[in-house]
């Protein structure tokens, strides 16, 4: 004897209806040309092809990081450049050369007397440009006008240096200011990277006295 659906115990029913739902989704994703088969299909390829952008978007994420890397090194390597370019300049800058000794010398006390250029020499990445100074003053003066030079934005090298107390030497053809103890010459040499064509003759320039 056949008995009525609607007489089943209840959970039976439920039962009955979740498979059910689950038979029909069973059937609606992998039956081929339903519209559920043809959905899971597109989101199976969609996801086949978004695997290899997600690689490659994480690729161009480390070439971003390294982006900002470069960038920093590379601000930091143009202020070195700007510093350098300033120590060692491309071009001799002759005049503002000589403007920073002769400041140096007011600054300190000493007087130059004497500033001769001398012929440049050149190297395998950079030219010397050496001068000729005779300078006096007071001992102290003297020395600081030294330190002075040690702390100009160009690289200065001291050489061929001779000091000689005021009273051992003939100085008849300056007129020594009170407390002056040295005299003396000695030649520094500053630096430029670019050589010009012409050979820098030797120049001899007397510094007046500011006093």
């Amino acid at each position: 004897m056949a008995i009525n659906f609607q007489e089943w115990p209840w959970p039976v029913q439920a039962l009955f209806y979740v498979g059910l739902s689950v038979a029909l989704v069973l059937v609606g994703l992998f039956v081929p040309g339903l519209p559920w088969s043809n959905v899971r299909t597109q989101l199976q390829n969609a996801q086949a092809t978004m695997k290899p952008l997600e690689t490659e978007v994480q690729g161009l994420r480390v070439y971003k990081q390294r982006r900002a890397e470069l960038q920093s090194e590379m601000d930091a390597l143009q202020k070195q450049l700007a510093t350098l370019q300033t120590i060692v300049p491309e071009e001799k800058q002759t005049d503002q050369f000589i403007l920073m000794v002769q400041n140096a010398a007011v600054s300190s006390g000493a007087i130059i007397r004497k500033l001769t250029a001398k012929p440049t020499v050149s190297k395998n990445f950079y030219v010397e440009m050496p001068f000729d100074i005779e300078a006096d003053g007071p001992y102290y003066s003297v020395l600081d006008f030294f330190a002075r030079l040690g702390r100009l934005s160009r690289i200065i090298n001291v050489g061929d240096l001779k000091l000689t107390a005021v009273g051992t030497k003939n100085t008849g053809k300056f007129r020594m200011t009170p407390g002056t103890s040295v005299t003396g010459t000695f030649t520094i040499t500053t630096f430029y990277t670019q050589e010009t064509t012409a050979q820098t003759k030797p120049v001899s320039a007397s510094v007046p006295a500011k006093r």
